[in-house]
């Protein structure tokens, strides 16, 4: 039953449900940005280079063919636009995770910035000091 234990307590700590929560949001935010390039940034680029659909770019070193017994073989291809999309990709989610990480550290620099109030003094310390200051008016 050790182990059982062991592996709830892991399982239920803050930072595993913390990255549990990343990774799908993560996940979600992916699928945003993938349709925002393939649905809206790419096409006007493909527009604007001949109406070229970047995920049919592809260099075919072997076409596909049927054998003597029927069997498909497939083309063999290198898939250069799939690629170009994917970089896209990830250059978009790159700088919007900067941007968010740039943002939360200048919120952190403001935090960090504010001037605390300085510490009260304790009751002694104040009754000597109010003593003090009679004593220097006498």
């Amino acid at each position: 039953m050790g182990l059982i234990k062991e592996f709830k307590e892991f399982a239920m700590k803050g930072n595993v449900i913390d990255m549990a929560v990343g990774i799908v949001i993560g996940l979600a935010f992916g699928r945003i940005v993938t349709s925002v390039v393939n649905d809206i940034i790419m096409p006007p680029i493909g527009l604007l280079i001949g109406g070229v659909d970047f995920n049919e770019l592809k260099i075919i070193l072997k076409h596909g063919s049927v054998d003597e017994l029927g069997n498909t073989i497939e083309a063999v291809s290198i898939n250069y636009g799939a690629f170009i999309q994917t970089a896209i990709d990830f250059t978009i989610i790159a700088f919007a995770i900067f941007m968010i990480i740039k943002g939360m550290n200048s919120l952190k620099r403001k935090e960090e910035a504010k001037p605390e109030p300085p510490p009260i003094p304790p009751k002694e310390e104040v009754l000597l000091t109010e003593i003090r200051d009679l004593l220097k008016k006498k």
